[in-house]
């Protein structure tokens, strides 16, 4: 009974995330849009920053409680899911256009994110100092994507309201804004809490648990807004806040992350075995996540550069990457 409860917590956090992220996004979408911000801006920075809210708690929780594993395996995982998982899932349903010039600027920043990470954390620690490197390569992203906004015209515009529809409308967003903050801080208490405790039923690593059901979990919002983007036409919205999220994972969550850490974010290694050999200090981190994280990201840079879209073909190929990374962490878990 006690174990059912644990998992009862765990997806209830999952729920409260998701449903909280969603009070979060719209809240600060109206803000944006009262404020005059061009909606171009919106797609590429602050709805990614919005949806990457799960990440950087459920990692910040993870790294103040000590459990550097889970909060390292919830960035990286998330990054995997994203292009993996949804944007695989997504160009399948239906072919994705892109904007060659503004997509390849920002992938291989992405790109630039993923290997500035692995470098970083080659002597197996992502030191304080090097966290606030990750957060300038964050200002330059999003330097970026105020850049995009002015080269590329669009008409700005605001939202506009009578006096008392305004009023409601402010009380309705600022409880919105509110409820969302609390219910993700909340949710990621209960994700990393529970999460901990799951890994201690199943006998597995917390890396595991993190890397799977936690980065998915927290990925949910940039699925959500992928597919509803992909529901309404607007394709593009959901390949750019897919890259946007990743380079947030990259060098927001990691970045704030190894700040607060005592002594930054250590890279653990750990021994298994696999098909009757025994493997020893293996850092999983290094040899087996980030890897594959920047193998997929390769691909979507690549192709999409290439092709100016990202096909079926395309998205069936990630799928399948994505279901093998996962087999492999069964295969060296169980």
């Amino acid at each position: 009974m006690e174990n059912m409860m644990i998992y009862v917590l765990f997806f209830t956090g999952l729920f409260i995330i998701i449903k909280a992220g969603d009070l979060f996004v719209d809240a600060a979408v109206w803000i944006a849009k009262v404020t005059g911000i061009p909606s171009v801006l919106i797609g590429a920075t602050l709805v990614s920053l919005a949806t990457t809210l799960p990440e950087l708690f459920v990692s910040m929780i993870a790294t103040l409680d000590g459990h550097i594993d889970m909060s390292i395996g919830n960035a990286i995982g998330s990054t995997i899911c994203n292009i993996g998982l949804i944007l695989g899932m997504c160009a399948i349903i239906s072919p994705i256009p892109i904007r060659r010039r503004f997509f390849s600027i920002k992938g291989f920043l992405m790109l630039g994110a993923v290997g500035t990470v692995y470098m970083m954390a080659f002597n197996r620690q992502i030191s304080r100092i090097e966290g606030f490197v990750l957060l300038i390569l964050l200002i330059i992203y999003i330097i970026i994507n105020i850049f995009e906004v002015y080269t590329h015209k669009e008409d700005r515009y605001t939202v506009r309201f009578q006096e008392k529809s305004f009023s409601t409308a402010l009380l309705k967003n600022a409880a919105k804004f509110i409820i969302g903050a609390g219910g993700i801080i909340l949710g990621a208490r209960l994700l990393v809490d529970n999460g901990v405790r799951i890994a201690e039923i199943l006998n597995i690593p917390e890396q595991i648990v993190s890397l799977t059901l936690i980065a998915l979990g927290t990925s949910l919002p940039e699925l959500t807004t992928a597919l509803i983007a992909m529901i309404k036409g607007h394709e593009g919205i959901s390949i750019g806040n897919i890259i946007g999220a990743n380079i947030l994972n990259l060098t927001m969550v990691l970045g704030t992350s190894s700040i607060i850490a005592e002594n930054g974010l250590i890279i653990s290694s750990r021994n298994f075995e696999v098909f009757g050999k025994n493997i020893m200090d293996f850092p999983q981190t290094l040899a087996l996540d980030v890897p594959f994280a920047a193998l997929l990201m390769t691909i979507l840079v690549i192709g999409g550069t290439a092709n100016r879209k990202l096909g079926r073909l395309d998205g069936v190929l990630l799928m399948l990457l994505y279901i093998a990374y996962l087999t492999i962490l069964a295969l060296i878990s169980f």
